[in-house]
């Protein structure tokens, strides 16, 4: 388990990254600061080139930034408009979260205050942010980032309640489904039904009986298909989407885990 306190100083050095204040930033910077503001502004439709070199394009979207957040037009991100740019992911690092809810459904409520903040791919399949974010810093083509966001909600649950997680977590989904047989939690397709899925059980999407290609949160059971809050997918459930969002999905080819 690691920490998702407010206190930015606090939280996992990975995370702090991506939301900690580096100084300003401004015509003339290359690398990761200037990348970071770039990714931010495409994130808040601010579109620009994601080149990790801020030139004059970068500040003059800056400057459109500030004016559509009624701060000082200057085109360089000082401190108030950095803090700006990373409120979504503040927001879910620290949002209202009830403490005496189940573990399957503090899931829910965390996966809920992501799908608010609408989390995207930015610069690259598989990258920006938020991508880093759900997997531990890294981000590319390589890491296909679903079973990251489902274990990063299941982290922060199990951190709000101080309470064990169920399983371990993984980037893997053969590596979740593994877990979940070890510890007695995983439910095949064939038992699946809607009384047998609360809130908060996870999806895996079955290619082979050895191998599942994508996990999600089930959101509600009903008799003929489950609605669903899952990353790395898009409207038309693709395994190798761009965004959260929520969905909903048959029951074929699925499994489950029960917590």
């Amino acid at each position: 388990m690691f920490t998702f306190d407010t206190d930015i100083s606090q939280l996992s050095g990975w995370i702090e990254k991506e939301v900690a204040f580096p100084g300003n930033i401004a015509s003339g910077k290359r690398g990761m600061a200037a990348r970071r503001v770039q990714e931010w502004l495409c994130l808040h439709n601010h579109q620009v080139a994601v080149d990790a070199d801020f030139g004059g394009v970068t500040a003059d979207a800056v400057k459109d930034f500030q004016k559509s957040k009624k701060l000082p037009v200057t085109g360089v991100v000082d401190a108030a408009t950095h803090q700006k740019m990373v409120a979504p992911m503040i927001a879910v690092l620290s949002p209202k979260i009830k403490k005496n809810m189940s573990f399957s459904d503090t899931v829910v409520a965390y996966a809920k205050a992501h799908l608010a903040q609408h989390p995207l791919e930015v610069g690259g399949a598989n990258s920006g942010p938020w991508v880093r974010m759900y997997m531990r810093g890294n981000e590319g083509k390589p890491w296909a980032w679903c079973a990251g966001f489902t274990t990063f909600c299941m982290e922060q649950a199990a951190e709000k309640l101080a309470v064990p997680m169920p399983i371990k977590g993984s980037f893997s989904c053969d590596s979740l489904a593994a877990q979940a047989k070890s510890a007695g939690l995983f439910l095949a397709e064939r038992d699946a039904n809607a009384d047998s899925l609360p809130a908060g059980s996870l999806f895996l999407v079955r290619r082979t009986s050895t191998d599942w290609t994508h996990v999600g949160l089930v959101t509600l059971a009903e008799a003929g298909s489950f609605q669903t809050l899952e990353g790395n997918t898009n409207d038309d459930g693709d395994r190798e989407g761009y965004e959260v969002c929520a969905r909903r999905r048959g029951y074929g080819k699925k499994d489950f885990i029960v917590f």
